[in-house]
C-alpha cells in the first residue's frame, strides 16, 4: 500500500514539475506560429510505462438548435493529455474545459475535457464535409483517437413538399392519402392525425403507412370520416399540413318488395300495390338517394261472389220395402262462386209412401237354408281344383333330380350347362370338356368363386378331373396367350435395330438414345467441353452449369447444354400448398458418364427461412414424371446430390444430368416468397386508348428477361423500374389499382376500382407472365403525357407504389434493337478463378482427414458450405467438390480475398501466399 501511495505521489510531483515547463513552451510555440500543437510529442516519460489510454465517453453527433451553442465530451484513462482537433485543426487549450481525477479501482488518471461549438462556427466551414470534431488522448504508450462526431445546424422548412387533399369516397373504397414532409436537418418524423388523435396502424390494421409517408385507408369504413393531418418534426420544430377532410359516403339501396296487397275492390275492378323502401343500405353522408320509385300497383278486377241455389225436387222414388219412397235436389242453380254461400236446407227428403198402412216381416227359415247349402256347394268346388293343380304339377316334376345342388360352381367363368343325373350306365361326361373353347367364348368379367359350405369344390368336380397341362405365357397386355414352346423363337421375330439397341455399348447409347434436343436460343447455352472442363452461362438468366476439370473422362468430349423450359407443358403438377420457386431448368446430356460431380446454378424466389419452409429438390424422370431428389435439411447418406442455398440462387451439385427445379411447401403463414413487379406500356400510341400493362412475376432473373422480349417484340417499354415485393401466404389476394388519374385530361375504362389476382394463381408459380392490364382514354389527341400512379399490394400485406410519368409520341419508328448475345461458354483454365496449381495444393494439404479437424470439413464451415458434409466425404477429394461449389457460388467475379481469408484463419500460410500473388497478377 505505501509503494502504491509513492508512486502516486511520485506521478503528482512529475505533473507539477514538467507540465508547467511543457505549457511555457507551448506559449512560446503559440507566439510565433498559428498552429499550437504542431509539433506535439508522441509520448511523455512516466514510470512505470502505462497502456494506451482507452475513451470511456466519446464525442457524439450534436445539432445546433437556432443559437444555441453545443458541448462535445470525451473521457479517457489513463491519459495525461486529452484534447480536441475540429476540422483537422487543434483547438485551443483555452476552450478546452479539463477535469482530472484518479480512478478508485485502477488506479489510473482519468481526464474528461469538453469544448463548445457554436453556429458561428459551423457556419463559417466550407467544404464538401460537415463540421466534425475528433478526441485525442495522449498517455506514455501513445495516443489513441475517437471517432468523428459531427455538428450541424438543425431546421426544419415551414412548407410541406405535397399535402394531402381531402376526398370524398365511398365505403369500402381505397384511399391515399399522399404527402411529403418539409426539408430539415435531422430528416423529419412523419406521423398522422386523425380528428387531431394519432394513427397507429398496429392498432387499426385498416391504415397502411408507406415508406414515403403516403396513408392508405384499405377500405373506407364510415368511422373514417375524419379530418387527417400530416404532421412533420424533428428537435428543431413540429409542422402540421393542411386538413385534408375526408368523407366515406354510402349510396342508398332499395330493401325487397313488399308482398302484394289484396285487391282493393270486392266486386269488379280494382288495383293493388307493393312498396319498397330506400334503407338497405340508408344513404348516409351525401350519397346518392335510391334510382326507381317505391311504390309499384297494378290492375286486379274481382268476382263478385255468387250465393248457392237450390235445383227443383226429384220425383218421387218407388215405394221401398222399408215403406218409403226418396226425392232429392243439389246445389247448382246456381253453384257457389268466388266466396258465395252454399244452399241452407237438406238434400235429400223422404217420407212413407202407404200413409202408414205398410207392414215389415223377418225372413223365413226355407230362405236361410238356401244360402247355406249354395255356400257348402263353393267351399267344396274349390278344394276339388287345388287337389288337381297339385297332382298335375308333381307329375311333371318327379323325372328331373341332380347331384350338383347348386350349378354356380361351374357356370362361374364359362358357358352355362344343363346336367341332369348322374348314373353309372351314363357316358356323357367321358368326354374331357374343351374348356380353352369356352374360356375363348366368354366375353364378359372374370369372377372369383366365394367359398361356400354347400358348393362343391371345383377341385372335387368330376367334370374337371382331371385338366390338361397348360403352360400360359404372357408377352403383351393384351392378354394373348401363347404356349410355351414358342418362346424359343422369340429372338428370331425381333428387328434387327431392336436387337442392336438392347446390346449397344454406351457411347451408341448416349448419342441414339439421348440426342441434344431442340433448343431456344434466347434461353439456352450449348458447347463442346472436354477433361479440361469450363463454365456454361444463359445471360441475364441466373442459371449456369460449371464444369470442373476432370469431370469429364479422357479422350471424350460432351455437347453440354444448359436450358430454361418456358413453355406450359413442362410445369410440375403442384399439391396443396406447395408453389414452384425456380425456372426448370434441363442440363445434358442425360446419361453421361461423369468421373466427378458437376454444379448446376438456378436463381430461386425465395425467403430461405428453413422454419417456414420444406424446400425440395425435383426432378424429371426418363418417363415424364417428376420425383423427389432431395428435401433440404433431410438429407441422408443416400441422397444423390448436395443443394447450396443462398440469398437468391441454389447450386445443385450432382453426377446426374437432367431436369430439376426447386419447389416449396409454406409450413406456417409466414412464409413468403418474392415477386418482381414490372410496368410496361406502348413506346408508341397513335389512338385515344392508352393499354398499361403490370407484370407479377417470379423474382429471378430468367422472368423479368423473358417478360422484356416478350414487351420488345410487342413495342413494349418499361415506364418505371422493377420493384420487388414480398408476398406472403396469407391467401390474401393482389390488389392493383390506378390513382391520381388527370380526370380532366384522361379516363380509366375500369369498371371497378381496383383489379385482383386470385391469392392461388401467384403461389402456385406455374402461371408464366401473370399480369393486369389497365386501359385508359386520352379525350383528345394533343394530350401526350400522362402522370399517374399505380398501387400494387396484397391485401392485408406489403404493397408497392409506381409513379408513372409517360410520354406518348404517334411516330411509328421501327425499334432499333442490336442482337445481343444469349449465352457464354468458357472452356479450359480461364473458366476458373483458382489456378490449378493452387488448387492442387489445398487438396492435398485438406483431403486428408485431421484429428483437429483442421482440413476440408474446417474449409466448408469457414465458405458456410457445410449444409450436409457426409456428401462432400463420400468422394474422393473433397476439397475439390467444395471449391467447384466455391467457384459456381462465386461466378464470375470470383473474389479470391474469401477464400484466401478463410485459409488464412485456418493457418494453411503458404496456400494465402501463393492466392495472394495469383491476385495481384
Amino acid at each position: 500500500m505505501g509503494a502504491a501511495q509513492c508512486g502516486i505521489n511520485a506521478q503528482k510531483l512529475f505533473r507539477l514539475l514538467l507540465l508547467p515547463a511543457l505549457a511555457a513552451v507551448a506559449e512560446l510555440r503559440t507566439s510565433q506560429d498559428d498552429d499550437f500543437f504542431g509539433e506535439l510529442p508522441e509520448f511523455f516519460p512516466s514510470d512505470p510505462p502505462e497502456p494506451l489510454p482507452r475513451f470511456l465517453l466519446e464525442p457524439r453527433d450534436a445539432y445546433i438548435v437556432k443559437n444555441k451553442p453545443v458541448n462535445l465530451y470525451c473521457k479517457a484513462s489513463p491519459a495525461t493529455q486529452i484534447y480536441f482537433k475540429c476540422n483537422s485543426e487543434w483547438v485551443h487549450q483555452k476552450e478546452h474545459t479539463t477535469e482530472e481525477y484518479v480512478d478508485d479501482t485502477t488506479d489510473l488518471i482519468v481526464r474528461e475535457v469538453s469544448i463548445e461549438i457554436t453556429r458561428q462556427q459551423v457556419e463559417e466551414l466550407f467544404g464538401p464535409e460537415d463540421y466534425w470534431c475528433q478526441c485525442v488522448a495522449w498517455s506514455s504508450s501513445g495516443t489513441t483517437k475517437s471517432h468523428k462526431s459531427y455538428v450541424r445546424i438543425a431546421y426544419l422548412r415551414k412548407t410541406f413538399e405535397q399535402e394531402p387533399l381531402g376526398k370524398e369516397v365511398s365505403v369500402e373504397q381505397e384511399v391515399l392519402l399522399q404527402c411529403r414532409p418539409p426539408e430539415g436537418i435531422p430528416l423529419a418524423e412523419v406521423e398522422w392525425l386523425r380528428n387531431e388523435e394519432v394513427i397507429d396502424p398496429e392498432e387499426d390494421q385498416n391504415f397502411y403507412l408507406t415508406i414515403d409517408y403516403n396513408l392508405i385507408i384499405k377500405q373506407a369504413r364510415l368511422s373514417d370520416t375524419a379530418n387527417y393531418t400530416c404532421v412533420a418534426k424533428n428537435i428543431v420544430a413540429r409542422r402540421r399540413s393542411t386538413t385534408a377532410t375526408v368523407i366515406v359516403y354510402v349510396n342508398g339501396g332499395w330493401s325487397s318488395w313488399m308482398e302484394w296487397t289484396s285487391c282493393n275492390s270486392r266486386c269488379g275492378r280494382g288495383y293493388q300495390k307493393r312498396t319498397r323502401t330506400c334503407t338497405n343500405p340508408t344513404p348516409i353522408n351525401g350519397g346518392a338517394f335510391c334510382d326507381g320509385q317505391s311504390v309499384q300497383k297494378v290492375a286486379c278486377t274481382t268476382m263478385c261472389p255468387v250465393d248457392g241455389g237450390w235445383t227443383e225436387w226429384s220425383r218421387w222414388s218407388t215405394c221401398g220395402t222399408d215403406c218409403m219412397h226418396w226425392r232429392w235436389r243439389e246445389c247448382t242453380a246456381p253453384a257457389p262462386k268466388t266466396g258465395g254461400k252454399d244452399c241452407h236446407g237438406p238434400v235429400l227428403d223422404s217420407k212413407n209412401c202407404t200413409d202408414g198402412l205398410c207392414m215389415q216381416t223377418a225372413p223365413s227359415s226355407d230362405d236361410i237354408a238356401l244360402y247355406v247349402a249354395v255356400a257348402v256347394a263353393v267351399i267344396v268346388c274349390l278344394a276339388i281344383l287345388l287337389v288337381v293343380i297339385m297332382f298335375v304339377y308333381r307329375k311333371n316334376h318327379h323325372d328331373f333330380s341332380s347331384d350338383i345342388r347348386d350349378s354356380a360352381a361351374l357356370n362361374g367363368a364359362f358357358q352355362p350347362v344343363s346336367v341332369k343325373t348322374s348314373r353309372p350306365d351314363n357316358h356323357l361326361l367321358a368326354v374331357q370338356p374343351d374348356l380353352t373353347a369356352a374360356a375363348a367364348r366368354y366375353r364378359g368379367p372374370m369372377y372369383a368363386l366365394r367359398d361356400i359350405s354347400d358348393k362343391i369344390p371345383m377341385t372335387n368336380s368330376p367334370l374337371l378331373d382331371p385338366l390338361p397341362s397348360l403352360k400360359i405365357n404372357v408377352l403383351n397386355p393384351s392378354c394373348s396367350v401363347t404356349p410355351q414352346g414358342g418362346s424359343t423363337d422369340l429372338a428370331s421375330k425381333l428387328s434387327p435395330q431392336l436387337t442392336e439397341s438392347l446390346l449397344g455399348n454406351e457411347a451408341h447409347n448416349l448419342k441414339n438414345q439421348n440426342p441434344t434436343p431442340q433448343l431456344e436460343p434466347s434461353c439456352s447455352a450449348l458447347g463442346s467441353f472436354n477433361i479440361l472442363g469450363g463454365h456454361l452461362s444463359i445471360l441475364n438468366s441466373g442459371v449456369s452449369l460449371l464444369v470442373p476439370a476432370g469431370a469429364i473422362p479422357p479422350g471424350r468430349a460432351y455437347e453440354v447444354y444448359v436450358t430454361v423450359h418456358r413453355r406450359d407443358h413442362m410445369r410440375l403438377p403442384l399439391e396443396g400448398s406447395q408453389t414452384l420457386l425456380s425456372p426448370v431448368v434441363s442440363c445434358g446430356p442425360p446419361g453421361a458418364l461423369l468421373t466427378r460431380p458437376m454444379v448446376l446454378t438456378i436463381h430461386h424466389c425465395a425467403e430461405p427461412n428453413m422454419e417456414d419452409w420444406i424446400l425440395q429438390l425435383k426432378s424429371m424422370s426418363a418417363e415424364g414424371t417428376w420425383e423427389d431428389v432431395v428435401v433440404l435439411g433431410a438429407e441422408s447418406i443416400t441422397t444423390p446430390c448436395y443443394v447450396q442455398l443462398d440469398p437468391h440462387a441454389c447450386h445443385v451439385v450432382t453426377e446426374h444430368l437432367g431436369t430439376y427445379c426447386l419447389v416449396g411447401q409454406s409450413v406456417n403463414k409466414s412464409a413468403s416468397r418474392r415477386l418482381k413487379l414490372a410496368i410496361f406500356a406502348p413506346a408508341v400510341c397513335a389512338s385515344l386508348e392508352y393499354t398499361i400493362r403490370v407484370y407479377c412475376l417470379h423474382d429471378t432473373q430468367d422472368g423479368l428477361k423473358e417478360v422484356i422480349q416478350l414487351e420488345r417484340q410487342m413495342g413494349g417499354q418499361l415506364v418505371d423500374e422493377p420493384k420487388t415485393l414480398l408476398f406472403k401466404d396469407s391467401t390474401y389476394n393482389l390488389r392493383l389499382s390506378v390513382h391520381d388519374i388527370p380526370h380532366s385530361l384522361w379516363r380509366s375504362k375500369l369498371l371497378t376500382k381496383y383489379q385482383e389476382i386470385p391469392f392461388h394463381q401467384i403461389w402456385s408459380g406455374c402461371q408464366r407472365n401473370l399480369h393486369c392490364t389497365f386501359t385508359l382514354e386520352r379525350f383528345s389527341l394533343v394530350t401526350t403525357e400522362l402522370v399517374c400512379k399505380f398501387c400494387v399490394r396484397q391485401v392485408e400485406g406489403e404493397g408497392q407504389i409506381f409513379q408513372i410519368q409517360s410520354t406518348l409520341s404517334e411516330e411509328l419508328r421501327p425499334l432499333d434493337v442490336e442482337p445481343e448475345a444469349s449465352a457464354t461458354s468458357l472452356m479450359g483454365p480461364t473458366a476458373f478463378r483458382i489456378p490449378l496449381t493452387i488448387r492442387q495444393k489445398i487438396c492435398s494439404s485438406l483431403d486428408a482427414p485431421n484429428n483437429r479437424g483442421n482440413d476440408w470439413r474446417l474449409l466448408a464451415h469457414k465458405l458456410n458450405l457445410d449444409g450436409y458434409l457426409n456428401y462432400f466425404a463420400t468422394k474422393s477429394s473433397p476439397t475439390g467438390v467444395i471449391l467447384d461449389l466455391w467457384e459456381a457460388q462465386n461466378f464470375p467475379e470470383g473474389n479470391l480475398g474469401s477464400l484466401a481469408a478463410a485459409l488464412e484463419e485456418m493457418g494453411r500460410h503458404e496456400t494465402v501466399v501463393s492466392l495472394a500473388r495469383e491476385m495481384k497478377c
